[in-house]
């Protein structure tokens, strides 16, 4: 696992980032933007989360994509190229057959960058963004993302406690399993409400709700994340216009047919390559500096 420097931006940079990736990798359904968006949302997740990242793609993203690509041909029969006929009588096209694997190329594309997202965006972040348009959201979501890691890093310490005592839900019969699972529940609840009671202890404590109360924070806008929202905004706006334009069509049914190769369409592929691959090249660039750094001592 390396360290990230996209995520040391400001978070106005990360946040319109993956707003405009996510958009276009649901939106898109070019073969090439496909391709990119997958490139860059596999490549950022490995450099983020490293074996982890590969481990989970071939265990799960890959059978996912292999699911998807043939369930869809068994229910869409739509298509003007005939490959053969299923035993029901229902013909099988290859446009059936390639919108499906578009269309999975496109959810594991979008769960790739969902994961780099909830890496990247933590809810300090998020509250700093939203804090002050939608105070009580902003804190509910923050507050709920917090939840989800604590109470399973908890749940393994209490079922970790019980294992030991001999109460786990892999000890005993089917109906002592069922109480032993029952017990962690309510140990679970009751730290959870528990933990509820002293985070809104402390929030009173702290000031939260009362007028004129002011929020510390630590980012600042600089030079560096200037230059990223401009290529942001640029790029985002280049890409957006030409998809407007018709630069990125392409249709799979009745027959497939996409816009013609030309040095425009060319120019949007670059365009949205160089987006998808951002924080890979701002994570390479800051490495070849540190170990250039290094090399230097």
């Amino acid at each position: 696992m390396m360290t990230d420097a996209f995520s040391t931006y400001h978070p106005m940079v990360n946040f319109l980032y993956f707003t405009l990736v996510l958009l276009f990798s649901m939106f898109f359904m070019h073969p090439v933007c496909l391709g990119i968006s997958l490139l860059g949302a596999f490549s950022y997740n490995v450099y983020i989360k490293g074996k982890k990242a590969v481990s989970f793609s071939f265990k799960y993203m890959l059978p996912l994509l292999i699911a998807t690509a043939l369930i869809n041909p068994a229910f869409n029969h739509e298509g003007g190229t005939i490959l053969t006929y299923l035993r029901d009588g229902n013909p099988l096209t290859l446009e059936s057959i390639t919108y499906g694997i578009a269309a999975a190329t496109m959810f594991i594309t979008v769960i790739f960058w969902f994961s780099c997202y909830n890496a990247v965006m933590t809810s300090d972040k998020f509250v700093y963004l939203f804090g002050r348009i939608i105070p009580a959201l902003s804190l509910v979501l923050s507050m709920a993302l917090r939840f989800v890691p604590r109470f399973r890093a908890q749940l393994k310490v209490v079922s970790n406690a019980q294992k030991c005592v001999g109460r786990d839900v892999s000890n005993g019969s089917l109906l002592q399993r069922a109480k032993h699972g029952i017990k962690i529940l309510s140990i679970m609840v009751t730290w959870a409400l528990e933990n509820a009671i002293e985070t809104a202890d402390s929030m009173r404590s702290r000031g939260y709700g009362l007028p004129g109360r002011t929020a510390f924070s630590i980012y600042r806008f600089d030079s560096r994340d200037k230059r990223a929202m401009v290529f942001l905004i640029l790029c985002g706006s280049y890409i957006l216009l030409g998809s407007i334009l018709g630069g990125l069509y392409f249709r799979y049914f009745p027959t497939m047919k996409g816009v013609r190769f030309n040095a425009y369409s060319a120019s949007l592929f670059l365009c949205y390559m160089a987006l998808c691959i951002l924080p890979v090249i701002i994570n390479l660039r800051e490495d070849r500096k540190w170990e250039a750094l290094q090399s230097k001592i």
